[in-house]
């Protein structure tokens, strides 16, 4: 996995998604003890985009807890006019992600957690589906291991060492 990290200063401009929420039960002696996992996107809306997971005993704290881990682990993805550069389909765990750009005004045709991993990279214009697991731990960190593996054609461009304005020079 070749993620672009990024490192963001200001966190005025990240904006958090809540994923899920995972209520968990642990049963003792003592009786029921109930605990709260909270799954969370942070993103600028400019490809930039984060995931963490935040456990506590209660549902702000946990849901705390994973914004502060999700900026802990930013990375940079392409985002071109937005929609995606080209077609992508991964598989983390169970979970499969395809991924397709889009002409602009389709808008996003995405489900649950894949929606809220897109909208907070800025991307308005996609076609998605995930096949296999839904289960939103899974399709979270495919989304973003397929939206960080893409590249646009600067960054091709540069690898092969052909300077970008000769191409669209004309």
């Amino acid at each position: 996995m070749a993620y672009n990290r990024v490192k963001i200063n200001s966190d005025a401009e990240l904006k958090d998604r809540l994923v899920a929420i995972n209520r968990v039960t642990k049963v003792t002696k003592g009786g029921r003890t109930f605990t709260f996992a909270a799954i969370v996107v942070v993103g600028d809306g400019n490809g930039v985009i984060g995931w963490g997971l935040g456990k506590a005993g209660e549902v702000t704290a946990a849901i705390a807890k994973g914004v502060e881990a999700a900026k802990k682990n930013l990375v940079k993805v392409p985002v071109l006019k937005g929609t995606i550069p080209h077609e992508m389909e991964v598989a983390y765990g169970g979970a499969k992600v395809f991924l397709k750009p889009a002409a602009p005004g389709t808008g996003m045709v995405a489900g649950g957690a894949m929606r809220a991993v897109l909208e907070s990279a800025g991307v308005n214009d996609v076609l998605a589906k995930s096949k296999g697991s839904s289960n939103p731990h899974n399709l979270v960190k495919a989304t973003i291991k397929a939206l960080s593996e893409m590249r646009d054609a600067y960054t091709i461009a540069g690898e092969r060492g052909i300077s970008m304005q000769k191409v669209f020079r004309g």
